[in-house]
């Protein structure tokens, strides 16, 4: 069955949304599992970047940031946000829009102490999206900030984790003259409506 196809016959998207993803980790050089995560403040001016989809479960598209930054300040403020996965070498793309809930400060632990020494240091001293005069400031401040923490570095309180849970699902399949194959699946009541896009 093609990929079109099995677009088509599909029911579940997350199922779905898994099995692009599987191909892009068999095929993808770099990054497979990154995403474009736009975010809005309460009057809708919005923001997007890239962050990396750290796990998917019933609670949604998981992953993990500073809640100092833009993106933490705007989900406290309008915690709606929308994400957008591009495959350049699949020809695929997949949209998701939802609601975003805080996850359990245990699992932002485990996650933390998960990354490299490097990761946490830079987590731990990195004040993001203010101002910063230097470069050579904040590698100073990763010097001082390991030489006072030679043990297990603690995760900082304003480092979290977020789940996006999926109400609007899309994906995107390219096609010949652009007609492309587009495919909806919004959450109902009873379950997932799906509908077919034009292009």
């Amino acid at each position: 069955m093609g990929v079109t196809e099995a677009a088509a016959a599909a029911l579940d998207p997350v199922s779905l949304f898994r099995a692009w993803m599987d191909e892009a980790v068999a095929g993808e050089p770099n990054d497979p599992n990154a995403v474009a995560l736009a975010t809005a403040t309460p009057d809708g001016a919005p923001s997007v970047r890239m962050v990396l989809l750290k796990a998917l479960d019933a609670r949604g598209f998981a992953f993990y940031t500073n809640s100092e930054s833009r993106k933490g300040s705007e989900l406290a403020a309008n915690p709606i946000a929308a994400m957008c996965f591009h495959w350049k070498s699949l020809r695929r793309q997949v949209r998701v829009e939802g609601p975003v809930t805080e996850l359990p400060a245990a699992e932002a632990d485990a996650y933390f102490h998960s990354r490299s020494l490097g990761s946490q240091l830079g987590a731990a001293v990195s004040r993001q999206s203010q101002e910063l005069g230097s470069r050579e400031v904040l590698e100073e401040m990763v010097r001082e900030y390991a030489a006072e923490h030679e043990g297990e570095i603690p995760r900082p309180e304003r480092w979290k984790g977020y789940a996006l849970r999926p109400e609007r699902m899309e994906f995107w399949i390219n096609g010949e003259n652009r007609l492309h194959d587009r495919f909806l699946f919004v959450r109902g009541d009873g379950g997932w409506v799906k509908s077919r896009l034009f292009p």
